[in-house]
This record gives C-alpha cells, sequence and structure tokens, in this order.
C-alpha cells in the first residue's frame, strides 16, 4: 500500500536525528513496596501493599486482543520483539515516558499500548505504569475488562490520591492507571499542572519504570499535542487503511520529530507479522 511506505519512509527519516534528555525529580508516590534480586539488574516480585490488586479475565483479554501475557502465543512474540526495539532506544536516549497515538480514532492504538506495557513488565529489570490519556474516549480499563470505584477521573477532581487509582492487574511489575469516562475540557486538562505534576510523579521515583500513556489521536482535537511536550518519545500507530495520505501528512506535520520513535502499520493484511516497527 503505497500511502503506508509513504508513511514508513517519512518515519525513518524524522526519527533519525534523536536528542537525548534528562530525568526528572522525584516525589512521594507510595504504592508498593519492592524486593530485589541478588542481581542488581533485576527487579524480584513485588508486593502492592497500597495499590489495589484486581485479577484479569483471561477470555475478556482474548476477546479484545490483549495477547502480550500468553507465552505460547504467535502474537505476544510480535510485541516482545516491538518491545525490545522501543527499550533499546529508549534505553539509549535515557527515555522513561512514551506516548503511544495514532492519526485518528479506530487505529487500534489502545490495544498495542496495553499489549506492548504487559510485555515491557515480562523484562526483570523495568516496571512499567500504563496511563490512559485518552481522556476524551478512555479504553484502557473495558479493554482489560477492570470494574472500578476510582480512576484518573476523580484523581483530576482532587477526590482521589493517585495510589487510590493505581491497580496492579494481576501482572508483575504492571500498574494500571485507568479513566474510568470522558473528561470534559480535556486538552486544558493535560496542559494543566496537576498533569504535569503527575507525570513528573510518575516517573521520577524509579530509574527502572516506563510509562506508557495511551494518547489521544493526533487529529480531530488538539490533546495529543499538548501532550507531546510532556513525554519523551512518540510511537505512532497507524492503520492500514483507514488512514488517508492526507491524514498520514498532516499527522507527521504535528509530531515532534526529534521524539517520534516508530511507527506500528496495525491492521495489515498478512499473517504473524502484522505488526511492523
Amino acid at each position: 500500500m503505497e500511502k503506508i511506505k509513504v508513511a514508513l519512509a517519512k518515519a525513518k527519516l524524522k526519527s533519525s536525528d534523536v536528542n537525548k534528555t534528562s530525568k526528572t525529580t522525584d516525589k512521594q508516590l507510595n504504592t508498593a513496596e519492592k524486593s530485589y534480586s541478588s542481581s542488581a539488574d533485576d527487579i524480584g516480585n513485588i508486593t502492592y501493599t497500597q495499590t489495589s490488586i484486581i485479577m484479569l479475565d483471561s477470555t475478556h483479554l482474548e476477546k479484545n486482543r490483549i495477547v502480550a501475557h500468553l507465552e505460547n502465543d504467535v502474537n505476544s512474540a510480535i510485541f516482545d520483539s516491538l518491545r525490545t526495539q522501543i527499550l533499546q532506544k529508549m534505553e539509549e536516549n535515557n527515555w522513561q515516558t512514551l506516548a503511544v497515538v495514532s492519526p485518528t480514532p479506530e487505529s487500534g492504538k489502545t490495544v498495542v499500548s496495553i499489549n506492548l506495557a504487559i510485555s515491557i513488565a515480562q523484562q526483570q529489570q523495568k516496571t512499567v505504569i500504563l496511563v490512559d490519556f485518552d481522556l476524551r474516549r478512555p479504553k484502557v480499563s473495558t479493554y482489560l475488562g477492570l470494574h472500578i470505584e476510582k480512576s484518573m477521573n476523580e484523581y483530576l477532581i482532587d477526590k482521589a490520591e493517585l495510589r487510590d487509582v493505581m491497580i496492579n492487574p494481576g501482572i508483575q511489575r504492571l500498574v494500571v492507571v485507568p479513566t474510568a469516562k470522558a473528561v470534559a475540557k480535556s486538552a486544558e486538562m493535560l496542559s494543566s499542572k496537576k498533569v504535569t505534576s503527575l507525570i513528573q510523579e510518575l516517573k521520577g521515583r524509579y530509574e527502572s519504570r516506563v510509562v506508557v500513556f495511551d494518547s489521544p489521536p493526533v487529529l480531530y482535537t488538539d490533546d495529543a499535542i499538548v501532550l507531546f511536550k510532556h513525554v519523551d518519545c512518540v510511537l505512532l500507530v497507524i492503520a492500514e487503511g483507514m488512514s488517508t495520505e492526507a491524514e498520514i501528512e498532516e499527522t507527521f506535520y504535528h509530531l515532534p520529530k526529534e521524539k517520534l520513535l516508530g511507527v506500528v502499520i496495525n491492521k495489515a493484511d498478512t499473517e504473524p507479522k502484522s505488526y511492523y516497527y
């Protein structure tokens, strides 16, 4: 498909001049106690003392194409490969925060975000926080099948502490911060001091932590563009056949060149290699 080839060519050119960034400060975040293994590089099991634990239903996950936790699933291996390439680039540049975006809705960015976060969490050297920052159309909790009392919605209006809205989905080294329903004036909220402080807090405590933001689509609203200034790097998800060449061109125009990590081609008409990085 020619328009996809154009997109990939542009992504390759725009991701070639990546700059290094520095890490941020630490703030109080009493969500977990860690037990470290004998290796200085490996993180052992984590005992979650103040984070709610909600076990996931495997049938529900499979129905929603969440497969990265399955050892023998061919699609799980695809996300592992994607994870390896992403982590290599992030470590080279001392990056911790990754926004997963798409040109338009229904491109599969939430599925990619969740599977990627699960795959990263399976690395003994990493912990992961997955944050649903698609405030207009939040879907992470729906895809995971999470039934929650408090979420990002309550946190953003000061009706909950961060520790109250963080969930461990029964997967070691993974914490999810879900958003239960649409947030009014989402662009203004994403540019607020509250969100800026939240991002600093999430990544500031542990060097091993990777923060994955399921982010808004780039076109139609300015939500994603507002978020770009807060994150270290960006992964673009394009659904084959769902974005026009003009939409892809406009998306690349809005993406910060120095932060573009790569492109995932989703829903391609190929077997296991339907995700391309």
